[in-house]
């Protein structure tokens, strides 16, 4: 939590240390086992990260991975492919590759402010650079633009933006990354260089390596108690399975949107339609209570600080985060002691506030990719684990603690899959030709990579 007023963010720029990824590459197995609940990773067409890696430290190409974002354990996943799993089936290939394998990286500037600033100072050492997402950060854009076509090794982003919890649900992704790929593309054409280049899709998905039931039915013990609903002791005799533990979820779920509807509604004067008798259906029903409670949340953040709620709830979110930031990062800031005592104090009056509405788009952002049917379409121990960490992550942001931290309920596997490159290049004429090709050629990429990304699942 920021309570204080603060001069603005300064950009952290990459400064790859190589001795330091040495250093991560011989920890990485015991970090991952012991801080971690992955226990096992594995991948699918690495055969095909090892030509693109030998092709790319051969001249020959420049491409940026774009993978999946379901958890904050994925880059260590990620890491582990490229220095464990991809050394030996290029070694198994006879692929031959230069040693270190890496990614530059494009990382949230505000993970550091919640991770702690050693975690801005380890991703500069390892080659990352930073982007404030919901402005135009022409800083971090021109980095990343600099890497894409400069850089040692190829790039590595998440296209969604941030996590959304779930495995087998892919949050709308932006155009950030179909962009970068044009501009790579056009800035080694003005450099008179042949690389060709390419955005590769990597799936990343968690499964448990068993049914983790009991911690389950204990996590909704947990929750049914701090949001003050009766433990159902008789449940505890029996084995706990997804039919006996889905009803409770239910209940769970409809409790909470309840208090939290009470609390828009009493202390927000926010409206909130009840769902009519004629939905009967109560996944339908918990569906559509959700996003109204979602919009009226975001809506709070947002007439606070004059924004209009245009686009995707995750959108909507990225602004207010970054109206947020300006109101607690500002510029005067600079040269503190030249701010009065009164001054100061009201700056950090501001930055509380906006603290206070960054809240509740917080609250939205673990919701944006929530359905009421994603276990019913598919009802496995994994979906059902991901719906109920969700909850616990949202009572935890209430309480304003770490009681019901959303980590894993038992060891998990990881499997990445690597996909078929997509072509930049090839689309590149058509992006060339005008404005309004440049925008249709960045929207069907990113369609692309969208359709992409969701055949991996």
């Amino acid at each position: 939590m920021i309570y204080q007023a603060q001069p603005p963010l300064e950009f952290i720029p990459p400064a790859f240390n190589p001795l330091l990824l040495r250093c991560v590459h011989l920890l990485l197995p015991t970090w991952i086992r012991t801080q971690t609940a992955i226990n096992q990773i594995e991948a699918d067409n690495v055969k095909v990260l090892a030509h693109l890696y030998h092709q790319f430290q051969m001249g020959k190409i420049r491409f940026l991975l774009a993978f999946r974002h379901p958890k904050t354990d994925d880059p260590f996943a990620l890491v582990y492919l490229l220095s464990q799993l991809l050394p030996r089936v290029a070694q198994q290939q006879g692929v031959p590759l230069k040693a270190p394998i890496h990614a530059h990286f494009i990382y949230d500037r505000g993970i550091p402010l919640w991770a702690g600033d050693y975690v801005g100072w380890l991703a500069s050492k390892l080659g990352g650079t930073p982007i404030q997402r919901g402005k135009a950060d022409w800083t971090g854009l021109r980095s990343a633009r600099d890497l894409f076509v400069n850089g040692k090794f190829p790039m590595a982003a998440a296209p969604e933006g941030a996590t959304n919890g779930l495995s087998e649900i892919i949050s709308p992704i932006e155009p950030g990354i179909a962009q970068m790929g044009f501009w790579c593309a056009e800035d080694l054409q003005k450099a008179g260089r042949t690389e060709q280049v390419l955005i590769v899709p990597v799936g990343i998905k968690y499964s448990y390596v068993d049914a983790p039931w009991d911690a389950i039915a204990q996590l909704l013990d947990d929750l049914a108690e701090a949001s003050g609903l009766p433990v159902d002791t008789s449940a505890s005799r029996q084995t706990p399975d997804l039919q006996s533990l889905y009803p409770r979820l239910l209940t769970l779920a409809e409790h909470l949107l309840s208090l939290m509807e009470q609390f828009y509604t009493r202390f927000y004067h926010q409206k909130l339609t009840p769902v009519t008798e004629e939905v009967s259906d109560r996944n339908q029903a918990l569906a559509l209570r959700l996003q109204a409670l979602l919009n009226a949340a975001l809506e709070i953040a947002e007439q606070y600080f004059n924004l209009q709620p245009k686009g995707e709830l995750s959108d909507r979110c990225r602004r207010v985060e970054q109206a947020g930031w300006n109101y607690i990062f500002r510029e005067e800031y600079k040269d503190i002691k030249g701010l009065s005592a009164v001054e100061r104090a009201l700056g950090d009056r501001v930055a509380e506030e906006a603290n206070a509405r960054i809240w509740h788009m917080r609250l939205v952002e673990s919701f944006v990719a929530v359905s009421g049917n994603y276990i019913r379409e598919k009802p496995t121990v994994e979906r059902f684990a991901e719906t109920v960490l969700i909850l616990s992550k949202m009572i935890a942001q209430i309480k304003g603690d770490k009681a019901f931290h959303s980590s894993p309920l038992g060891k998990q596997r990881v499997k990445l899959t690597i996909g078929e490159p997509l072509s930049v290049s090839e689309r590149y004429p058509d992006y060339q030709k005008s404005r309004l090709g440049a925008r249709q050629a960045v929207a069907d990429l990113t369609n692309d990579l969208q359709q992409a990304l969701e055949n991996l699942i």
